[in-house]
């Protein structure tokens, strides 16, 4: 198995957005954050030989990570097609040879039902914005759904939140970390050229 740090460096060529919608919370996951989420999903047995989804997958980020490590199939699904096409260009610059399937569409609405085993990756909005609080519940729903085990990155604090909705809906959280999160300054009301704020990572069972 390649170590993570190989992962993240294979990861730093993913492009981001070009022009990121802030009503979509459109920030690159960084390549360190994705490979660390990637590497701990590998070592639970959770990516390969399975089906994995990226719901949210902007321009490819989770998605081409786990397609590094073995997975039978993988799904980027997006609600914009501007990211997707990045993220189709994106896989030819990473070159793995797992072929990823993208996919236009509301993640909290997937139109999805894999027969295999699935595992879901996912970086969804945070919910920071003013009237979009919780815009990861409809992620988390979809992830329940369609998933026997989820990863997915949320905002500081999140623990109470994540934790009683994994057990209102048949989920246990089982694995649960901090990480760094590298904000650049891309929309108006960004004050600072950049800002690094702590995120928590989830793994959810889901029964």
């Amino acid at each position: 198995m390649p170590t993570k740090s190989a992962l993240a460096q294979q990861l730093a060529v993913v492009a981001g957005f070009d022009d990121p919608r802030a009503d979509l919370e459109q920030y690159r996951t960084p390549p360190e954050l994705a490979a660390h989420l990637v590497h701990t999903a590998d070592l639970q047995g959770d990516v390969q030989d399975r089906t994995v989804v990226d719901l949210g997958c902007g321009t490819g980020m989770l998605a081409l990570g786990a397609a590094l490590r073995g997975p039978d199939t993988v799904v980027g699904l997006d609600i914009d097609p501007a990211p997707l096409s990045t993220a189709r260009k994106n896989e030819r610059k990473v070159g793995s040879t797992t072929s990823v399937s993208w996919v236009r569409a509301d993640a909290t609405r997937a139109p999805l039902c894999p027969p295999e085993e699935t595992t879901v990756v996912m970086n969804p909005p945070f919910g920071a914005q003013s009237g979009n609080e919780h815009a990861d519940r409809g992620f988390l729903e979809t992830a329940a759904e369609v998933s026997e085990v989820s990863y997915s990155v949320h905002n500081e604090g999140s623990r109470e939140f994540v934790e009683s909705f994994a057990a209102d809906n048949g989920g246990e959280v089982t694995h649960a970390f901090e990480a760094e999160f590298d904000l650049p300054r891309q929309f108006d009301f960004h004050d600072q050229e950049s800002q690094v704020i702590t995120a928590e990572v989830y793994r959810i069972v889901w029964d």
